[in-house]
């Protein structure tokens, strides 16, 4: 691409102003409260979106509301509200009884100060299985709420190693929509793929797990908990969620399963029909924040994306890195520029590989390591994210754990971020493998 080129897809950098305002407003005031619940991310993306609208005097705002129902026309989304929803009506109609008995099957088996790190190596085991670390943060979520509940383990890091497992496999697995779509665009096979993003990969899990046990042998905050004889029968949609999730089955119907499943399970214990339909209606409440917020993200970068300022991120990347170790550190920050913008790893993969397969082929990068990039450093960024689906998973299994009695105080999502181990030892990764490529495997693309 030529200077003359990179010229015309200069962009418009204070396009990408409104996002800046959110994580302002947000993480700023956060921090300056010392809490994150006292600013609503709800709020603080309608100020984004008032600031977008007041940008761009040439458009009316009629005309800008029809560019960000426009962004909101995507099947994704669809399947993302349906997922939330089936995901909150699931733990809310298990409730406490069955996260007790889960805890109680849990620690039958390991010490109770295991607990993160189990959750860590299910969690990768589970989600390389579906390919969805959101339905892996659905499943496995509200079972670290239930241990952390009982053991007295630090909440945000059982929940980080959830969300980090859960990227592992978002990663790594063959059916993820990530894998999918970087091969895809780089022309490259999946499992050359896997091979040069598996040992990128697999140093960050190890000293995750080394990070997990010095934590469990050195904690001391562990309640003494001596767990009950669990009831099998609660513990069916558990089991039946698990074995689809691991078989592929897609999400959405597993939960809906696990749902079925529940209801005639307490109908059978004896529990009445009214206070289970509450239960499932209280769980489905608890989403309603995380809904509002998927549909404010995707409003927000439809006119970012609108407005040139996904193209300002494309030229400032190719203006920037020069040289072959230049180029890979270009294609991450290429990709996580448009994850932070997009909160979404897949369509930040897809945005980003045209000019990624431009740098790879100039500065000499195979195909394979271009694709292990774009979805190593879609998934870090994806994983991290307060606003990202992954990290609003994990947040309302946390609201509805609250809700049901199951923890005893509310956890942030820039709480959960600092115990995020597996996604930042990627990110150090996959930078040290970049400078030092003999460390990889050596494959022409």
């Amino acid at each position: 691409m030529d200077n003359k080129e990179l010229k015309e897809i200069r962009g418009n950098g204070w396009a990408l102003l409104p996002i800046g305002v959110f994580l302002v407003l947000y993480i700023g005031l956060g921090i300056i409260f010392g809490d994150f619940y006292k600013m609503s991310v709800v709020v603080a993306f309608l100020a984004a979106i008032l600031v977008a609208c007041l940008q761009h005097r040439g458009t009316t705002l009629d005309e800008k509301i029809s560019i960000m129902a426009k962004g909101l026309a995507d099947k994704n989304i669809a399947t993302m509200i349906l997922i939330f929803l089936a995901s909150g009506i699931f733990a809310g109609i298990l409730g406490r009884d069955s996260a007790a008995s889960v805890a109680d099957l849990f620690l039958s088996f390991i010490p109770a100060k295991f607990s993160a790190l189990v959750l860590f190596i299910v969690s990768c085991f589970v989600s390389t299985a579906m390919g969805t670390s959101c339905g892996t943060i659905a499943v496995i979520g509200p079972i670290a709420c239930s241990l952390s509940g009982f053991t007295g383990i630090n909440l945000a890091l059982c929940m980080g190693s959830v969300v980090g497992g859960a990227m592992f496999g978002d990663n790594l697995s063959f059916i993820s929509d990530t894998t999918i779509a970087a091969t895809t665009t780089q022309g490259c096979k999946m499992k050359d793929k896997f091979k040069e993003n598996f040992f990128i990969a697999l140093p960050a899990a190890v000293i995750t797990i080394v990070i997990l046990l010095i934590f469990a042998f050195t904690s001391t905050d562990v309640n003494a908990y001596t767990p009950a004889s669990p009831n099998l029968w609660l513990l069916i949609p558990y089991v039946l969620v698990l074995i689809g999730g691991i078989v592929g089955i897609n999400v959405f119907v597993v939960l809906l399963a696990g749902i079925g499943a529940a209801f005639i399970i307490k109908l059978c214990l004896g529990i009445e029909f009214v206070e289970i339909v509450g239960s499932m209606g209280s769980g489905a409440n608890g989403m309603f924040e995380v809904i509002l917020v998927t549909v404010l993200v995707t409003m927000l970068s439809g006119i970012m994306r609108h407005f040139g300022g996904f193209d300002a991120l494309l030229y400032w990347v190719k203006k920037t890195f020069k040289g072959k170790v230049g180029g890979q550190l270009g294609i991450g920050a290429l990709v996580s520029a448009m994850d932070i913008a997009t909160a979404n790893n897949t369509v930040a993969i897809v945005m980003a590989a045209p000019i990624a397969k431009n740098i790879s082929e100039e500065y000499g990068i195979t195909n394979t390591k271009t694709a292990s990039i774009l979805d190593i450093f879609g998934s870090v960024v994806q994983g991290i994210l307060p606003y990202g689906a992954q990290m609003i998973y994990a947040v309302s299994a946390i609201t509805v754990a609250y809700a049901g009695g199951v923890i005893p105080s509310l956890v942030s999502a820039v709480q959960i971020i600092p115990f995020l181990f597996y996604p930042f030892l990627l990110a150090v990764s996959a930078v040290i493998f970049a400078f030092f490529p003999g460390l990889g495997i050596k494959k022409k693309g």
